[in-house]
């Protein structure tokens, strides 16, 4: 994806949007979706008010002007907050509407080609795409097979293969055909293109509130009505007591001062970063090229504690390699090598062209000109499930050389009158043991020895899952081997559980049971018949390469189309949470820290000795020089750590592989405490900078 430009926190660009856009969002009617802001907004407005009508009757009142410019700045950084979170996704939609161009296409209409607009094009409309042609919209190919230019979306640079009737069909709009023929089917219409939902995913124009977001705001919309009517009450309590104490009653909590308190109190820190750090959950996951429908999924992703990922291309590296030949009893292990050799001489898969290379490095046997060998060669077919080559000798004779499934081995060998020893089956079982997959190889009807054909584990795997393992995830291996193999790769890459001979619907089944038992399931999948697995799981992630109805049934697609994306989506879930976290349990210790620094400062004058001071001033711990200093000095520093924070809430929390009770612990160590001392130690400084003048 084209998101290599500067996003960074403090690129220039998106700060001064941000600026902008923080007035912008000033408007009631957008702050009412944050109540704690909003209420924010109007105790600024009130105190403006206040303010500006005593100025104009004489009574200008220094202390009012500056709690109302704080509380305005309240208002602004939290906007801010907000403002240049979307101010990053801005900048990456701008990015993807330059990589689009206006471009023709190539619209077949009867027997004959129309060149049209590409925005022109409907959907189920046909069109040809060659070499050097940019794809107009998003399609599925169903004739031909090219190697198309996908880095005006991925990012990356080498081409890809996208052919018809396969898991690799589907084709982005923008990208660019190298090299054949191809036909597509458009699957969209005009203006609802992959690139047009990124870019409005990227702008947060569909980032709506998840069930947690929903919830946190409920709670503290609730907290601020509660402390609302706590201040509302002090009036008539500090009336009473000054009263009782035998002060003036025009020394009582003016309407600034309690609007002061309350913004003070309620928990305005994490109501200004409630949105920003959704916003860059999203963020977060589009920089690993990773697209999400909505905020949901990524929090879905933090919540997941079941992991299916396919075998192939996600734990192992998907290429199988020989590693080894097992000759059968009165074979010579070069005689093998030989016939293994020559019936991978056409085998262009990587399977073939390791046995060339193990046969060529391990047994000295070099390649051969194919010509001079009189050979005829037998591709493998689903069929036979086998391979091979047919040499015709100088006296007539005809060699047959074949390889493959034990089961299809011995069905040939059979048919030929051929004898398939038990013990042959015995060394597959063994190789299938080791976690590897074993072909037969055979001389007409004689069995030579055994492939060991090794899928390589991923290196760092097992300590991958490990990881998930100690953040309470279970991973399930799904395969389609035979369940020792299966058994053997999952024991050696670590996995909790695997699924062996897995057809398409039990993917589907296992993901209800799962689901049936409370638990939350992540998958992810390329092609048609991992739809409905896809989008039966909570979260579905869909490869780009795949086909249209996978990308569609997901609630994420990978652009790298990279299986092993899932553990990192799964890192950012937990970290868009651990955030959210750590931050509200900062904001609530901050307010409480608050509370006791600013009360006993405001009673210090109630039920005064003779030297002026009451015996509610030996709560004034910080010693703040004056009830007046001591409610500035907090709404200022109540300003501040919004704007200072703001950085932490954009990148998020350190994410680290712990379990919940263990970041729990961190959380109330770390921001739970650091949110106590904080105000003591900012509320102070403020308040001597203050006095200073």
């Amino acid at each position: 994806m084209t998101t290599k430009i500067n996003t960074g926190i403090f690129n220039k660009k998106i700060i001064l949007r941000a600026l902008r856009d923080s007035f912008i969002k000033l408007n009631p009617s957008v702050l009412l979706k944050n109540p704690v802001i909003f209420v924010v907004e109007i105790g600024a407005l009130l105190t403006t008010l206040i303010f500006i009508g005593g100025t104009i009757k004489g009574t200008f009142s220094s202390f009012d002007m500056q709690i109302s410019v704080w509380l305005w700045f309240t208002v602004l950084f939290a906007s801010f907050s907000e403002a240049i979170a979307e101010g990053r996704g801005k900048a990456q939609a701008e990015s993807l509407r330059k990589s689009r161009t206006q471009i023709k296409a190539r619209k077949i209409a009867g027997k004959k080609e129309v060149i049209v607009n590409a925005t022109d094009l409907k959907k189920e409309d046909l069109v040809v795409c060659e070499a050097g042609d940019i794809i107009p919209s998003d399609g599925e190919v169903i004739e031909g097979i090219a190697s198309v230019d996908e880095s005006a979306i991925t990012g990356e640079s080498a081409p890809v293969i996208r052919e018809s009737g396969g898991d690799r069909s589907a084709v982005t709009g923008g990208t660019k055909v190298i090299s054949d023929r191809i036909i597509i089917r458009i699957t969209c219409e005009p203006g609802n293109t992959f690139i047009d939902h990124m870019i409005a995913l990227v702008e947060g124009a569909k980032r709506h509130k998840t069930p947690n977001e929903i919830a946190l705001s409920i709670l503290l919309a609730g907290l601020t009505v509660i402390f609302l009517v706590v201040v509302a009450a002090l009036p008539a309590f500090f009336g009473y007591s000054l009263n009782a104490s035998g002060l003036k009653a025009s020394q009582n909590l003016t309407i600034p001062i309690l609007i002061a308190l309350l913004v003070c109190l309620i928990p305005t820190t994490i109501g200004g970063l409630l949105s920003a750090i959704g916003i860059s959950g999203m963020d977060r996951l589009i920089r690993k090229n990773v697209i999400a429908t909505s905020g949901r999924a990524i929090e879905a992703a933090g919540d997941v504690d079941v992991l299916l990922l396919d075998k192939t291309g996600t734990i192992t590296l998907g290429n199988r390699m020989a590693s080894e030949l097992i000759p059968f009893d009165g074979v010579d292990v070069e005689e093998l090598a030989n016939a293994a050799q020559i019936s991978s001489l056409s085998d262009e898969t990587p399977e073939g062209r390791s046995i060339v290379v193990l046969a060529k490095e391990k047994y000295n046997i070099r390649g051969r000109n194919v010509k001079e060998l009189n050979a005829s060669f037998i591709p493998f077919s689903a069929s036979t499930r086998m391979s091979g080559v047919d040499l015709k000798k100088e006296n007539g004779d005809l060699l047959q050389i074949r390889k493959g499934a034990s089961d299809a081995i011995k069905k040939f060998i059979q048919d030929n009158n051929g004898f398939f020893p038990m013990k042959v089956e015995d060394t597959v079982r063994y190789v299938a043991g080791l976690g590897a997959t074993p072909l037969v190889v055979s001389s007409n009807n004689k069995v030579l020895g055994v492939i060991n054909l090794r899928d390589i584990v991923k290196g760092g795997i097992r300590q991958r899952f490990a990881e998930l393992r100690k953040m309470g995830i279970r991973t399930v291996m799904i395969t389609g081997d035979n369940p020792l193999t299966a058994a053997a790769i999952a024991a050696e890459a670590g996995v909790d559980d695997f699924m062996a001979e897995a057809k398409p619907e039990d993917k589907l089944k296992r993901i209800r049971i799962e689901q049936a038992r409370g638990h939350l399931v992540g998958m992810i999948g390329d092609g048609t018949n991992d739809a409905p697995a896809l989008a039966q799981a909570d979260v579905g992630i869909a490869m780009n390469s795949g086909t249209q109805a996978a990308r569609e049934a997901g609630n994420m697609v990978d652009l790298d189309s990279n299986p092993t994306k899932l553990i990192e989506v799964v890192e950012v879930g937990k970290q868009l949470l651990m955030t959210r976290g750590s931050l509200t349990t900062f904001s609530i210790a901050n307010d409480v820290a608050k509370y006791f620094a600013i009360i006993p400062a405001v009673a210090a004058g109630l039920y005064p000795f003779h030297d002026g001071t009451g015996p509610l001033a030996v709560l004034n711990i910080m010693k703040l020089a004056s009830p007046q200093s001591a409610i500035l000095s907090a709404i200022i520093f109540n300003a501040l750590i919004i704007i200072m924070l703001v950085p932490l809430a954009l990148k998020g929390v350190r994410y680290r592989p712990v379990s919940a009770n263990s970041a729990l612990l961190r959380n109330l160590f770390i921001f739970g405490l650091g949110g106590i001392i904080a105000p003591f130690l900012g509320i102070k400084l403020i308040d001597m900078l203050i006095n200073l003048w």
